[in-house]
């Protein structure tokens, strides 16, 4: 077992899929994790992450913050204790709608390590 801050893991800007406003930490990550990697998304408000999608699943966790999750086909409003699940290869995208920061937590299982 081991412990560590999320305070001191890394922040990093997203950059990809026209991403604005918004970061990234690896808080358990892909070496670390036997089989799911965690991370931590915070988005200032009007930040958003573009449509996107991969071949893993991400379960998702709302921390704080209120937020439009979109995919290709429709549109949803989230907020603080909502829970997200988006299939592997979904199209999807998130934009902050609120006034404070949108927090969450993004849970991926590590595919080159599930033999997929």
């Amino acid at each position: 077992m081991w412990v560590k801050h999320a305070d001191d893991v890394d922040k990093k800007a997203v950059t990809d899929y026209g991403s604005t406003k918004t970061d990234i930490q690896w808080l358990i990550d892909k070496k670390e994790g036997l089989h799911y990697a965690m991370r931590r998304f915070t988005m200032k408000p009007g930040g958003n992450i573009g449509l996107h999608h991969h071949p893993e699943e991400h379960e998702i966790y709302v921390l704080q913050g209120e937020a439009e999750v979109f995919s290709d086909k429709e549109k949803k409003i989230v907020k603080a204790g909502d829970v997200i699940f988006v299939p592997p290869n979904e199209p999807h995208g998130y934009k902050n709608i609120g006034a404070e920061d949108f927090v969450f937590l993004c849970i991926i299982p590590i595919l080159e390590k599930l033999g997929s």
